[in-house]
């Protein structure tokens, strides 16, 4: 399970250095094959690899109805290693997607983790945490 924030700055050819903490359990879960993907709330995810495939096979899964959404996810996936420095390269691409520039935040979710452009994720975090609690965590014991 991964869990918790980290600022990462990307390098000049849009590397990001896994931290250290995960470096050794995605090598030993996932040989450090990763894929990166977008997340339609405009960041990018991070699978290890075998929980890509878990998370593609459940896409593939989906009816035709959810075709765009398959597509959206299916179609920007993109496969990449971890060097022996522990850097993935983020493509162009996804970087445009997801508005990053240089500065991160990568966030442990569970099994995949999310990469924010660092300053569109404290928008977004500031405007959820301004606007009401979702019912789901009313009962909620914290």
């Amino acid at each position: 399970m991964f869990q918790g924030a980290s600022s990462l700055s990307l390098d000049a050819k849009g590397r990001l250095s896994v931290p250290t903490r995960h470096r050794e359990v995605l090598a030993a879960m996932a040989q450090g094959q990763l894929t990166l993907t977008r997340h339609p709330h405009g960041c990018l995810m991070m699978f290890p690899r075998p929980e890509w495939e878990r998370f593609r096979e459940r896409l593939a899964a989906l009816p035709m109805s959810a075709q765009w959404w398959k597509r959206h996810f299916l179609g920007n996936a993109m496969d990449v290693e971890m060097d022996s420095t522990g850097r993935v390269l983020v493509s162009p691409e996804l970087r445009e997607a997801a508005g990053i520039q240089r500065e991160t935040l990568l966030l442990g979710m569970g099994h995949h983790f999310e990469l924010w452009d660092k300053a569109t994720y404290e928008t977004q975090q500031a405007q959820a945490l301004q606007g009401e609690m979702p019912d789901v965590f009313k009962d909620f014991s914290f």
